[in-house]
């Protein structure tokens, strides 16, 4: 599974629990939801979205679009329903150019839409991992994450390059 080895993390952590809700941005190819649906049972559920077509998972509901266009998003959040859910995931990461200048900025904006996604779905106490390019804007979005949630931890890929500006943000215990 490329990124975060969720699997490694959330055994250490004990972050998924049989009957969660949970919602994957940026889920295809699936892998993420794969190792979730196994962690939170048949009364779990997983809400995914992806702009890339995905293969069907039990257990997972998938909406194939773009996050960004605001039809997906109500879509998205009428799967949601009025109920919270327990975690936010976003692996969402825009085409790369090569250029930090164009790349960075388009990831922040991406990132920034994954966390207006928890202020809206996200119980209190609930948590959220995202994936996040450092450079401009990032320790602005890291300030803003550790102002919603007790517990916030900046975690660097085992397959990720030294020089790769690409981590991933847990926050856990989101506050009310």
């Amino acid at each position: 599974m490329p990124g975060l080895n969720l699997m490694k993390y959330s055994k250490v952590t004990n972050f998924f629990k049989p009957g969660m809700t949970v919602v994957d941005l940026g889920a295809a190819p699936g892998g993420w939801s794969q190792y979730v649906v196994t962690q939170i049972g048949g009364k779990g559920r997983i809400i995914a979205c992806d702009l890339l077509p995905m293969d069907p998972i039990v257990g997972v509901d998938f909406l194939q679009g773009d996050f960004r266009d605001e039809l997906v998003m109500k879509a998205l959040l009428e799967r949601v329903g009025d109920s919270k859910v327990q975690v936010v995931m976003s692996d969402m990461a825009p085409n790369m150019s090569g250029t930090p200048a164009v790349d960075i900025p388009r990831a922040m904006y991406l990132v920034e839409l994954a966390l207006e996604m928890c202020r809206d779905v996200l119980a209190p106490g609930g948590s959220f991992v995202v994936k996040v390019f450092q450079g401009e804007g990032f320790d602005e979005y890291l300030r803003e994450i550790r102002s919603l949630f007790t517990k916030v931890k900046v975690r660097k890929p085992d397959s990720s390059r030294a020089r790769s500006r690409e981590v991933y943000i847990v926050a856990t215990g989101r506050k009310p």
